[in-house]
């Protein structure tokens, strides 16, 4: 597996990973109404969609290099 496709592989994990806390955070916010699990899920989703463009970018970019 090259640096490149571990880095790729690396994001989206990374992704993922961020939806789970999302997900865990917004249900823990439904039972127990605490503001720190709302602030948490919007700040993992934030995270999961930053990490979106940036893989993307990154995509984009490795493409046009020659290694």
């Amino acid at each position: 597996m090259s640096l490149r496709m571990f880095h790729l592989v690396f994001i989206a994990v990374s992704v993922i990973l961020a939806a789970f806390v999302a997900a865990w955070a917004g249900q823990q916010y439904r039972t127990l109404s605490d503001v720190t699990y709302a602030v948490t899920a919007v700040a993992a989703l934030a995270t999961g969609v930053g990490l979106g463009f940036y893989g993307a970018a990154f995509q984009r970019k490795a493409r046009k290099l020659k290694l």
